[in-house]
Formats: structure tokens, C-alpha cells, sequence
């Protein structure tokens, strides 16, 4: 390959200076191309031909250590290794950029090692999540499908048990709130410490969750660094890639603190019903974590408070990119945001089936409740977790008896009960096709107590006909005949109970059950 004039070396490493005029030539790497170059605040990445070639900047901060030619290669074999977890056939290796006793440098050649390169499979520029939501395509089966992946990760994820999961977590909020002053230009000093106050409190108050979690297994070596751009649709399949290598200890986490990455991520592009899906998809599958579902709050808000400082820093380095300050202050207020106490509620969807329960409790669920939104308790999961099969898996109809369905109703109010008094609000989505199964969830409201909402939904046979042939996959086992033969049912006084008509497009049934229930639009 291409040389260039030997590299240059100080007192703490090399300056990489050599090394990165040598990858920028023409035929440095692949196919005679000028590659090009992505660069972030600890990496460079070349793009040229079939392959991606990622360089670690000789850079030393608090919390990572790039500063020689062996941690940098020390990094990238940790990196190569954690990333096939989820990405295997897009991390290829890790290879040696050399320098003969002419000068003259070679990826991969015999001379000394003056740095080290990961080499990695290209996928096209408009694979990423982030590129896929910038375009408005991410939808709510594309996230269903990432998030199962994500839980089967997690699934598989080394454990890490210990006593002192609150005392590991305090130092995260410590060192956050130590960056955050290291920024006054950018971000507001007094609200940093005010937030670093707020998470001490919070997790003061949740040290024993935290604990209880680090015991019985929720912490694992994780992703790290869930957000939009480190997720692509490679092969037709959602693929985390670039998880944070550098430093085991900031890795493992609490994996409810991992996809509290994501959702944050979601939620501050302004996606907030994709966060509120994410979250519930993650919990109806992962039922050994609705437990900590207290701990969300303050999750998503301390992975806001890193994107802030990481950003102000970025911007105090760049002074010429002003949006960067402008997202560093935008992160900050989200932080915020998602500490601020919300009133708890309980708001119950009934209808036949065909009515749109479902769909419309994913499309207020963010409005809800604090970040990122209502839980939502649906009978037809909660079903299938009864019987010990995935939400999608169709139960036979002989499953379906009186006795079934009287254990559902009650899973269904006693998982609502301890929502709420975690204080977390929840959409109840069921038929609730009785007075009984109607009172027995506004009491659940009434144990904590909090404001209870009951609306039961109603449309024609010919719309929710028309629904239920169109279902795809879905939770729900109801076909046409089955949400015929509810037509006949004995609804019975709805007493409370408001009723919101869905024959209207679901958008606009949407906006006229927000105005019922007095929130807002997303």
C-alpha cells in the first residue's frame, strides 16, 4: 500500500499525525479510493471500498485511555470481541499499521506496529437507526423487532452479582456531575448541580431496588452505548454494533440502564410514542425487570446528563460547530424533564375486539405518566405469559375458558396495583366486557390512591370486522368470528365509563381520547 514520512512521537505517544496522512492518501486502503472519513471524539473511521477501518485517537480522558499504541490496541481487541456478541459477521479483526526502517507504512504489514486498526464490513450509509428515523421509517414493528433482540441480548449477557449495585451507580451520577461543571460556558452551573442533587436523591431513595437488582442478576456486562447510531438493519435484521469496549466497569450495568440509552434517544428526537413502545415491548417480554420499572426516571435522565457533557465537550473542542452547544443544552433540560415528578394515573381502555384498544393505547401511552410514558398492561400478553409462550404465539381456542380468563383479569389488576404504586402509570387495555371486570380495575386505582379513567370504546361490526381481518402478527388470537360473536354481548350500565367512538380513522380517535382524557399531543 500507499507510504508516507515516518511517524512522529512526544513525551505521551505518538501524535498519530503520520499515521493519519498515511490513511488519507489515495490507496491507502482499498481499491485506489480516497477513503472517506467519519470522526468522533474518541475515533477516527475510514470508509473505502467493502470495508470500514476504525483508528482510536491518542486522547486520555477520565474515563478512557486511548494515550499509547497499546491500550489504543488493547481497546480495539476488546472492542472486535464484545462487538461479535451482537455483530459477528461485521467485525472482521483487528490488524497492525506498520513502519520499515524506510519510513514507509503498511496496514497489516511485517514492520514495527506504530498502530492498530479495526477492520470491519461496510453496510450502507442509510442502514443506520438514526438515518432510518431521520427519514420517519423507523416503525413500531422495527422496534418491536430491535427490542427483542435486545432482550434476547441481555438474556445472554455475563452477570455480574454483587451488594453495592446504589454505591456503583452514585459514582456514575458523581462523575457526571463533576463533567457537567467542567462546562459553565454551556451549560447552566446552577442547574447542573441541581440535577446532580436531584439524581443523588433519587437514587438514594431507589438504593435498595438498585441493590436488590445487582443481586438477583439485572446487571450484566451490557451494550453501553444503546443509541440510535450504533444500531443498523444489516441483512434485513436490527444489529447493535459499537458498544462501549473500553472500560468493563462502566459496561456493566444495570440492563434496564442500557435500553434506558435508547429510549432516551428516542424520546429527545421528539419520537416519544416509539420510546413509550420500546419500553413496554422490553417489559412484556422481560417480566424479571418490571420490578425496577421505579428506576426508569432516573435512568433516562442520567443518560441524558452523559450526552450533555460528552456534547459540551465536543463543542468547547469545536467552538466553530455552534449546534453542538445547542444539543448539549437540549440534553441538559431533558435531564431535567425526566426528573420532574408527574401525577399517577390509571386510565382503562375496554372495547370489542376491533375497536382499536390496542393501537390506541401505543399512540397516547407517552402522554401518560412520567418519562417515557404509561406502562401498558394488555390481557392478551399477559395471557400468553400466563401460558408460557411468546406475546405473538396463537393459543388454541380451547385455552379460552371462563377460568382462563377470570386468571387473566387478575393478573391483570394485581400487575396494575404494583405498577401504580411504584409510581407508574398505567394503560389497562382489556375488553372489560362486565361490570365486575370494570370495577375490579378501578380499584386497583383506588388502593393507592390516584386518578382512575374508564373509556370504553365503540364502532360498527363492518369497522372492527375490517380491523381484525387486517391484523397481522398481533397478540391478540381474535378473528372475525370471535369479534362477531361479541356483537351480542350484554355490556351492561357502563356507569363511570366514558365511550369514545373509533369508527373515525384511529389518528382522529386518538385526538378525540386525548381530549377526554385531558393530555396532551405528542
Amino acid at each position: 500500500m500507499a507510504s508516507s514520512p515516518a511517524h512522529s512521537e512526544n513525551g505521551n505517544g505518538d501524535t498519530q499525525a503520520a499515521v493519519l496522512k498515511f490513511l488519507r492518501q489515495k490507496g491507502s486502503l482499498a481499491c485506489g479510493e480516497v477513503a472517506g472519513e467519519i470522526d468522533t471524539h474518541a475515533a477516527s473511521i475510514f470508509i473505502a471500498g467493502n470495508w470500514a477501518w476504525k483508528l482510536k485517537r491518542a486522547i486520555s480522558f477520565g474515563y478512557l485511555d486511548f494515550s499509547t499504541v497499546a491500550k489504543r490496541r488493547d481497546a480495539l481487541r476488546a472492542e472486535l470481541l464484545l462487538n461479535r456478541r451482537t455483530a459477528p459477521d461485521l467485525y472482521v479483526a483487528v490488524v497492525p499499521i506498520t513502519c520499515d526502517n524506510t519510513g514507509s507504512h503498511t496496514i497489516g504489514g511485517s514492520g514495527e506496529p506504530i498502530d492498530w486498526l479495526l477492520q470491519m464490513r461496510r453496510f450502507p450509509d442509510d442502514a443506520l437507526f438514526s438515518s432510518i428515523a431521520d427519514r420517519g421509517a423507523l416503525s413500531a414493528r422495527v422496534l418491536t423487532r430491535l427490542t427483542d433482540s435486545i432482550v434476547a441480548f441481555h438474556a445472554d449477557a455475563e452477570v455480574f452479582r454483587s451488594d453495592n449495585a446504589a454505591a456503583r451507580f452514585r459514582a456514575v451520577i458523581d462523575g457526571n456531575t463533576d463533567s457537567l461543571a467542567n462546562f459553565p460556558e454551556t451549560l447552566d452551573p446552577l442547574a447542573a448541580v441541581s440535577l446532580g442533587e436531584s439524581h443523588r436523591r433519587s437514587a438514594s431513595a431507589l438504593g435498595a431496588l438498585l441493590d436488590e437488582r445487582g443481586r438477583s442478576g439485572r446487571v450484566r456486562h451490557a451494550h453501553g452505548d444503546m443509541h440510535l447510531a450504533n444500531i443498523a438493519m444489516i441483512n434485513g435484521e436490527p444489529t447493535l454494533f459499537d458498544c462501549l469496549e473500553f472500560s468493563t466497569e462502566l459496561a456493566t450495568i444495570d440492563v434496564l440502564y442500557d435500553i434506558a440509552f435508547l429510549i432516551m434517544d428516542l424520546w429527545h428526537r421528539g419520537m416519544r410514542v416509539e420510546a413509550n413502545i420500546t419500553f413496554n415491548r422490553y417489559l412484556d417480554l422481560s417480566f424479571a425487570d418490571e420490578n425496577g420499572v421505579a428506576l426508569m426516571p432516573l435512568f433516562v435522565s442520567v443518560r441524558a446528563t452523559v450526552r450533555a457533557h460528552v456534547l459540551a465537550a465536543q463543542a468547547k473542542s469545536l467552538p466553530d460547530e455552534p449546534e453542538l452547544a445547542i444539543q448539549a443544552r437540549a440534553y441538559l433540560a431533558l435531564a431535567i424533564a425526566a426528573m420532574e415528578p408527574q401525577a399517577i394515573r390509571l386510565v382503562a381502555i375496554g372495547g370489542l375486539s376491533g375497536t382499536g384498544k390496542s393501537s390506541l393505547a401505543r399512540m397516547i401511552g407517552c402522554d401518560i405518566g412520567r418519562i417515557p410514558g404509561a406502562r401498558i398492561l394488555r390481557n392478551d400478553i399477559l395471557r400468553k405469559r400466563l401460558a408460557g409462550v411468546p406475546p405473538e404465539t396463537r393459543l388454541a381456542a380451547s385455552t379460552y375458558t371462563v377460568a382462563a380468563a377470570e386468571r387473566v383479569y387478575e393478573a391483570l389488576e394485581i400487575a396494575a396495583s404494583t405498577m401504580l404504586a411504584n409510581g407508574q402509570s398505567v394503560i389497562a387495555d382489556a375488553v372489560f366486557g362486565s361490570g365486575v371486570e370494570r370495577d375490579a380495575i378501578k380499584a386497583s386505582a383506588d388502593t393507592v390512591p390516584c386518578r382512575f379513567d374508564g373509556i370504553w370504546l365503540t364502532a360498527s361490526d363492518h369497522t372492527r370486522l375490517d380491523r381484525v381481518a387486517h391484523r397481522k402478527t398481533d397478540a391478540s388470537d381474535a378473528n372475525a368470528d370471535v369479534a362477531l360473536a361479541q356483537s351480542h354481548l350484554q355490556i351492561g350500565d357502563l356507569a363511570y365509563w366514558r365511550s369514545v367512538s373509533t369508527d373515525d380513522p384511529l389518528h382522529v380517535a386518538a385526538d378525540n381520547l386525548r381530549a377526554v382524557l385531558s393530555i396532551g399531543a405528542t
